[in-house]
């Protein structure tokens, strides 16, 4: 042993404090030092990237907990409040302090990326219909796919073409079978050839009815390319259910692609955003277009982007607006499926140049929809 004060050896050492042997004193610079060192646990997990003061647990929910910067001098919390305006600066001296977040933040959250499960229509069983023992032909799917998706026609009124036009006698019940045949392998197909994302994407949230009950269908849309790169489906509209559209959209970026996400000002893409940013090295940039009027510099240049999904979800509720609600969250989840297959391949888009958002060059000497369908199916299928 020797001195940690001036490094005299053991010979200059002797115990201080009696039979308690638990203080040492050195005879050299006369410091003193303890036998064993006394380490206490700190309660504080984490620290203030900008002033590394101690961060204190805010609040705790299900999903997250939330750590909270106190140090009044943080130069993250100064350079806010420089940048509020004279309106919020009044609004703040009047009381008003819920709707600004001027205190750094960090969230902890309960769950990992490989517990978000992304929604998926179910597999149809094999003794209710089975694509590869069906008695019609396959352009009778075709046809069916093409006036219950392509043209957003109720099942019934599908049936009732099929029956009065084609002569093929289906029921509606043929036909939201087939749909789900189907859409069990649309799904699969949709995410594995919806290509690469673009540096710019949209998000944003649009509810349809599920037995009576609200529920909601998240989307994100690539900026250029019109491409759907995300749809989920959930009952709610909390940090989980934006995070798994999030998550799947972005699967396909590549590591050092710089990427752009704008929404709404909903708080719960703040949270999925900051949770992928946590396992990433370069960081998604969140842009939030709030309101109906431009009342900043933000909204002003980004709601072009905002109005392109806004757009999109008139023309996806057009095409379930036939179906007057669904009774099971499954057929919701395969009517979606079924309308991003069409949207993303077989749809024209004008802002494309009428091209489709995914180009297959399998489809491009294929003239009618209905055969479109079907050579979709035959792609979809594995051999």
């Amino acid at each position: 042993m020797s001195c940690p004060h001036c490094n005299a050896p053991h010979d200059y050492i002797y115990f201080n404090d009696g039979k308690k042997r638990t203080q040492l004193k050195c005879k050299v610079c006369k410091g003193t030092f303890q036998v064993h060192k006394r380490l206490r646990k700190r309660k504080t997990k984490y620290y203030c990237p900008h002033c590394y003061h101690a961060l204190y647990q805010w609040r705790r929910r299900r999903i997250v907990t939330i750590y909270k910067c106190c140090n009044d001098n943080c130069p993250n919390r100064i350079k806010k409040l420089n940048a509020l305006t004279p309106a919020e600066r009044l609004m703040r001296k009047m009381g008003v302090t819920t709707h600004f977040k001027v205190n750094y933040q960090y969230r902890e959250y309960h769950f990992t990326p490989k517990q978000i499960q992304h929604s998926a229509p179910d597999k149809p069983r094999e003794t209710k219909v089975n694509l590869f023992r069906i008695h019609n032909p396959d352009q009778v799917v075709g046809l069916i796919l093409t006036f219950y998706v392509t043209f957003a026609m109720s099942a019934r009124k599908t049936a009732e073409v099929m029956r009065e036009v084609f002569g093929h006698e289906v029921s509606y019940q043929t036909v939201l079978n087939y749909a789900q045949a189907v859409a069990y392998y649309a799904h699969q197909f949709n995410l594995a050839n919806k290509g690469a994302i673009n540096n710019i994407s949209v998000a944003d949230e649009t509810y349809i009815k599920i037995k009576g009950q609200q529920e909601y269908v998240w989307f994100v849309l690539s900026e250029s390319k019109h491409t759907i790169t995300s749809y989920h489906i959930s009952d709610n509209r909390e940090t989980v259910s934006a995070l798994t559209a999030l998550n799947e959209a972005f699967k396909t970026a590549k590591e050092d692609q710089k990427l752009t996400i704008i929404t709404d000002g909903l708080g719960s893409y703040t949270e999925a955003v900051q949770f992928l940013n946590k396992h990433r090295e370069n960081k998604i940039e969140h842009i939030q277009v709030i309101g109906l009027q431009n009342n900043d510099e933000i909204s002003d240049h980004y709601r072009p982007f905002k109005q392109i999904i806004e757009r999109f979800n008139r023309t996806y509720k057009h095409h379930v607006k036939p179906a007057a609600g669904f009774n099971t969250l499954n057929g919701a989840k395969v009517l979606t499926t079924l309308f991003v297959t069409y949207y993303n391949f077989l749809r024209p888009h004008m802002a494309l140049g009428n091209k489709t958002p995914i180009h297959i060059e399998q489809l491009t000497d294929i003239d009618t929809i209905q055969a479109k369908w079907v050579k979709l199916i035959s792609m979809m299928i594995p051999a």
